[in-house]
């Protein structure tokens, strides 16, 4: 058993198929009435302008796989709890893993639905707009910040998120999946920027993809999860 969960931890870039997923349907239970998560389609989104459709497939079937490890992990810790061995090291490791693993899912699911092929500008009357103003003193000013955050080195994800408490947005930088996450806010435009992102087409010109990226962000996506939160 033990030999099997060192393949599955070998490496945090390497993602270990176990199982084939469907498409389409977010989450359900299987014959075994456990919950499932399966993996979206984002095929919309290819020819969107700037990347290539050899990019966005690899992209996809990543975030499929993090999909897969998902729910291989929930399925072995249910059976670990189930045989009495939750108090094994190695269903800690289960249980470490499996955050990481389900954000790479989430925020990859947030990142994709936040593109688009045909975006629409950010009204500045809108509640988003005008929040976004109030946090940072202008569009512009975010948007220089938020390009400043992608630019950063290291891998990971930036995020502008909203913290309903104090009515105030942030531009967090999210360490590979899990570091930096603010407790309690709702992510409204998340950016993707491991190297996976844009690598194939642009190799180490990340800027250029940074470019891209902000002028395919679907603001629609944006306003209704701002929305949900006032």
């Amino acid at each position: 058993m033990l030999e099997k969960y060192r393949l599955l931890f070998a490496s945090r870039s390497q993602f270990v198929f176990l199982h084939k997923t469907a498409f389409f349907v977010h989450s359900l239970k299987n014959k075994n009435n456990l919950m499932e998560y399966i993996s979206q389609s984002y095929d919309h989104l290819l020819g969107i302008s700037g990347l290539s459709e050899a990019l966005l497939n690899n992209h996809f079937t990543l975030y499929q796989g993090y999909v897969t490890n998902t729910n291989a992990l929930i399925k072995e810790m249910q059976s670990l709890q189930l045989e009495g061995k939750a108090g094994l090291p190695v269903f800690s490791e289960l249980r470490r893993r499996f955050g990481w693993e389900w954000n790479g899912m989430r925020l990859h699911e947030l990142y994709f639905d936040n593109m688009s092929k045909n975006p629409k500008t950010l009204s500045s009357e809108s509640l988003l707009g005008k929040n976004i103003v109030e946090s940072f003193g202008s569009f512009e000013n975010w948007e220089q910040d938020f390009r400043g955050a992608g630019a950063m080195r290291g891998i990971g994800w930036v995020v502008l998120s909203y913290d309903k408490h104090a009515k105030k947005m942030f531009n967090v930088w999210i360490g590979e999946h899990d570091l930096g996450h603010l407790a309690g806010t709702r992510p409204i435009v998340v950016m993707d920027v491991f190297e996976h992102a844009y690598s194939l087409d642009y190799g180490i010109k990340k800027a250029d993809y940074i470019y891209v990226f902000m002028n395919a962000i679907n603001w629609t996506e944006a306003e209704k999860r701002f929305e949900t939160e006032v």
